[in-house]
């Protein structure tokens, strides 16, 4: 009897009609528990599946508990599978019933079936109750042992499995040691993949507490290992393949020839029709060739035709990730990839996601020989029905103009955009063209002749009217309409819901009156009126400013609003080249795809206990001497906090008169809070720019601060963690190095050595020039407080970023003064 419909779509537990099917379900499996007549296991299929269909979709059959184990007696493993599933499902929220399971499942782990046995050690070992445990000990023994291959794959990650449950029980049974010998001798090579996958697990979760879990760690990257695993490579499943890569590519190689040995033993693997094997593998040339520099150039050379080959052969999810990648190679290396732009036109069929990033391919790979070829392709789609392509295909071709290829031609087709009427073109082409204007202002005479013609009226994305009313307010004197025009605007300013409309409208306003004043005047007055009674704060707050500077002087209004510009040479990048290096350094992972750290995108809940320990690599204890000190590989920390900007600087403020909202910080000589003789360097250079007269050294000499550190501190990486991330940054700042300072960075253990003379002791290091980071603790001698800074310099900036975190706030800034006195004699005699 099938359960009703209505139980289907409404799975709750208490229904009436479900309780029903409950009932009739235990009966039924009740008289076939121990019926051995013809057709009995086709008849507990039936029922077997409308349990598992009932659990599926909610309702509680937990009631059948006893009669399931009954009815599981057979040797029908379709039967066995479902039982184990249903027994699985119920174990964990149910320890007593869990109880029941124990002597069938032992029972099965024994049977003639291979199968049989290895879905029985793989049901009992995913029940996850912890108080069972020792019932797992004696299977996974015999599993580890067993003569059939099926059963000693479940086994490895049964020991894994177990490890998760109960570490003691796990180690003491001295699993890893079998799961080791397993590993290097066993002839399946899947149960090697397994117990190399476990072994992974378990001595990095072990490391940190056990020398000897940290040694056998090390071993799996010994060079007998290694060649080991990859001597048989060609033997492992293509995820084994992909875990081996993994594995090969942390090894370090004694020699250049060493290197080409890896290489030579795994040229195929860039054959194979696997994508993940292929990433894997490229991944592992290219790292092991980062310091070859003529050898890098022809692994890139090398990867093309894989890479390529991959993207055009795959599903569009396999060809956006590949392309993910190659991306990534492109922004490295554009000059490599210029000759096969034309593998990154769009196919009519393709979905928009690998379209767009088809669109960034071409724009990466444009040069002075590719570009008409590139611009006129891209000019058919901006004509293509597909309007979020169309609007994609117009942004490519302004960026490449704007890193200044064949500018006079791809100008002419930008204005032409702006003749096809389309409301979306029209749009994006307007922003381009303001952009355009910024880094080229001699092509303003022919792009506001066109500009001129497009009514305001048509232009609706706030993006393009911002852009248009830029353009108004600029080339004023130019534009003949620009005062009315700007007028009209203002007359429907309640209309208007964007904020930075509004805010473009004020200043365009602005500059059309100090450009033209007596056709600008009633504008000017109205969109002041209009913007003081504005209930966004910015645009409240910028026309009172432009009032109170008109007020004061029209002449330094016209400084402050209109000044001298100089052209836009280069464009911010919205990523920073230590973001993607960090990038590079993932390579293979979500962080491609992502186009970010991984940090950036996982939470804390999936980082585990150890993430922190872990992202620094090898962990620096030096307390007694710096030499001790040991660079990590990889340097970030684990909080959201790190997201946080290292420009950050705190503003010290004056004391505000009490006359007026709006009045600025009263400076001067007769007040009664002095300024202060050490204050960041954004204030002192806003303070100069108020003409206070103040003098202001390049590299202000912090003064010796009052405060007394323990020269013996000692603080254990976990407890540094969970410091970092419960505590808020007290200070973030930004302190020039004297030159001096940063030539003794050629060997980063002086740093390490001068700090710590200064009671100051590094826990972890990484980068290489010219970023490096650091993670310093201190202490207070007299009590225990705490100190924690992330000090990033740049060699080449001479600049040294800090964020500060302390236990006592404050005395940070003390402690800050301290620590930048300390950077100040780095290097000197």
């Amino acid at each position: 009897m099938a359960p009703p419909a209505q139980s289907q779509r409404s799975p709750s537990p208490s229904q009436p009609s479900g309780k029903g099917e409950v009932s009739d379900l235990k009966m039924q499996l009740r008289q076939l528990a121990g019926s051995r007549a013809p057709g009995t296991d086709d008849s507990k299929r039936d029922l077997f599946k409308k349990v598992i269909s009932y659990m599926t979709i909610g309702i509680d059959v937990s009631s059948l508990f006893s009669e399931m184990v009954m009815c599981s007696a057979t040797s029908d493993i379709v039967l066995k599978k479902m039982c184990y599933l249903y027994v699985g499902n119920y174990a964990k929220g149910n320890p007593d019933i869990a109880l029941l399971t124990i002597n069938f499942l032992q029972k099965d782990c024994k049977d003639e079936d291979p199968m049989i046995r290895g879905l029985a050690l793989r049901s009992l070992c995913s029940l996850r109750v912890a108080n069972l445990v020792e019932y797992l000990v004696g299977p996974l023994g015999l599993g580890l042992k067993d003569g059939n291959s099926y059963v000693r794959m479940v086994a490895t990650i049964g020991v894994l499995k177990l490890y998760h449950i109960s570490a003691a029980t796990c180690i003491d049974a001295d699993f890893p040691a079998m799961l080791k010998h397993l590993m290097l001798n066993d002839p399946d090579t899947q149960v090697v993949a397994n117990c190399l996958s476990a072994l992974q697990e378990i001595w990095s979760l072990e490391a940190s507490q056990s020398e000897e879990a940290s040694r056998e760690r090390e071993a799996l990257l010994s060079k007998p290992v290694i060649y080991y695993f990859l001597n048989r490579m060609k033997e492992f499943s293509e995820w084994a393949q992909c875990l081996v890569l993994e594995l090969v590519a942390k090894y370090v190689p004694s020699d250049g020839n060493e290197i080409f040995d890896i290489m030579n033993l795994l040229e195929d693997r860039l054959q194979h029709a696997n994508g993940a094997v292929v990433l894997a593998t490229i991944k592992l040339f290219l790292q092991l060739t980062l310091s070859m520099t003529d050898v890098h150039q022809q692994v890139y050379e090398r990867i093309k035709a894989p890479l390529l080959t991959l993207v055009s052969s795959g599903s569009p999810e396999q060809s956006y990730a590949v392309l993910s990648h190659l991306h990534l190679l492109v922004m490295r290396a554009p000059m490599l990839f210029s000759s096969d732009y034309k593998h990154f036109y769009c196919q009519y069929n393709e979905s928009f996601y690998v379209k767009k990033l088809k669109l960034e391919m071409l724009t990466a790979v444009a040069n002075e020989n590719n570009t008409y070829e590139i611009v006129t392709e891209l000019c058919e789609y901006a004509a293509n029905v597909d309007i979020p392509i169309a609007r994609e295909s117009i942004r490519a071709v302004g960026k490449i103009a704007l890193q200044q290829y064949d500018v006079n031609a791809i100008v002419d087709r930008l204005l032409q955009f702006l003749e096809m009427e389309k409301d979306y073109v029209t749009a994006e082409t307007l922003v381009l063209v303001k952009d355009l204007l910024r880094k080229y202002p001699q092509w303003s005479h022919d792009c506001i002749a066109v500009v001129g013609n497009i009514s305001s009226k048509n232009v609706q994305e706030p993006k393009a009217k911002a852009a248009l009313i830029w353009m108004l307010g600029e080339y004023a004197q130019e534009m003949q309409d620009a005062p009315y025009v700007l007028e009209s605007l203002i007359d429907n300013w309640d209309d208007e819901h964007s904020a930075e409309v509004r805010l473009h409208l004020l200043t365009a306003v602005m500059k059309c009156f100090l450009r033209r004043p007596p056709e600008t005047q009633k504008a000017l007055g109205a969109a002041l009126a209009a913007g003081l009674a504005d209930f966004h704060q910015d645009v409240h707050d910028r026309a009172l400013f432009y009032y109170r500077l008109l007020q004061h002087n029209v002449s330094v209004a016209e400084n402050v609003v209109n000044p001298p510009k100089q052209a836009v040479s280069v464009f911010a990048d919205t990523q920073s080249s230590e973001i993607k290096d960090r990038i590079f350094d993932e390579f293979n992972s979500l962080s491609v795809v992502y186009q970010k750290p991984s940090y950036m995108f996982t939470d804390k809940e999936h980082r585990g206990a150890f993430s922190f320990t872990e992202e620094l690599g090898n962990l620096s204890i030096g307390v007694e001497s710096a030499s001790n000190v040991v660079s990590a590989q990889i340097v970030e920390a684990s909080d959201n906090d790190l997201l946080l900007s290292t420009s950050e600087k705190e503003e010290s403020r004056g004391p505000s008169s009490n006359g007026s909202a709006y009045s600025a910080p009263s400076y001067g000589a007769s007040s009664n809070h002095p300024l202060p003789a050490h204050s960041p360097q954004s204030s002192l250079a806003i303070d100069d720019l108020l003409g206070l007269g103040l003098t202001i050294s390049a590299n202000p000499e912090p003064l010796p601060p009052s405060l007394t550190l323990n020269p013996r501190a000692v603080l254990d990486p976990s407890a540094f963690q969970q410091k970092w991330r419960q505590l808020p940054i007290s200070v973030s700042q930004e302190y020039t190095m004297n030159p001096q300072g940063v030539a003794a960075l050629t060997t980063p253990q002086s740093l390490l050595r001068h700090m710590q003379g200064h009671s100051i002791h590094c826990i972890a290091s990484g980068g290489q020039a010219p970023n490096f980071k650091f993670f310093f603790f201190a202490q207070k001698a007299e009590e225990l407080s705490t100190f924690l800074v992330e000090c990033v310099i740049n060699s080449s900036s001479c600049k040294a970023q800090l964020k500060i975190k302390a236990d006592d706030e404050t005395t940070s800034q003390a402690f800050s003064d301290l620590f930048q006195s300390a950077l100040s004699t780095l290097g000197t005699p």
